[in-house]
């Protein structure tokens, strides 16, 4: 069978049947320099990559970085939600970083709405560190001596965790700081919402 009659049955045009791939003498070279930019530079695309080869004297543009960049499979991750920060009274700020399991628990409230209509809200709590859903209990309406109750039965199954606070507003144990060392006076924690308040009621108390 003839080229042009294979070619024609399969409906693909000559042009493309001959047509064979040409490398440059400098694709190896600069594929790896791409390589090496992007992972020096996580947060840089492709194009502010072309920039830097530019800067060290590649004569290229955008486009063949951009399919270097497609062939090799790189990507920009996406970027992750700034995570709220805890403010002391003293007008610093630090951040609990869970470093094992029965280190930092969270717990928080979620409401929802049954089929007549009627309010339910469950309580989660989970362990930062493990990410492990340590309870989801539900009810009408939450008590303090409920809650308590609630979290002393999964204490009493897994045990007392280090800090224990509230997911918008995480607060140290009496006596233990963030990292889980001793302390002279524990700090009360205030949440960014809180923080602005005080600071707005500075300001206004000012310029009375």
């Amino acid at each position: 069978m003839s080229e042009r009659w294979a070619c024609r049955l399969v409906n693909q045009p000559r042009g493309t049947q001959r047509y064979q791939l040409t490398q440059r003498e400098d694709e190896d070279a600069l594929t790896q320099a791409i390589v090496a930019f992007a992972s020096q530079y996580g947060r840089y695309g492709y194009r502010r990559i072309t920039a830097l080869l530019q800067r060290d004297g590649w004569q290229i543009d955008k486009d063949r970085v951009e399919r270097i960049w497609r062939r090799e499979g790189l990507k920009v991750p996406q970027k992750q939600k700034p995570r709220g920060r805890l403010w002391c009274n003293d007008g610093s700020c630090v951040r609990l970083r869970p470093e094992h399991a029965n280190h930092v628990w969270s717990y928080d409230f979620v409401s929802a709405k049954t089929y007549d209509g009627r309010t339910v809200r469950m309580l989660n709590l989970i362990d930062e560190h493990t990410r492990e859903c340590l309870m989801i209990r539900s009810e009408r309406r939450w008590r303090s001596a409920k809650v308590i109750e609630a979290l002393a039965d999964v204490m009493v199954a897994k045990g007392v965790p280090s800090i224990f606070a509230p997911t918008t507003v995480r607060s140290s144990s009496p006596g233990i700081c963030a990292s889980g060392s001793p302390a002279p006076e524990p700090k009360r924690l205030i949440s960014n919402q809180e923080a602005r308040g005080k600071t707005a009621t500075a300001k206004a108390s000012t310029r009375n």
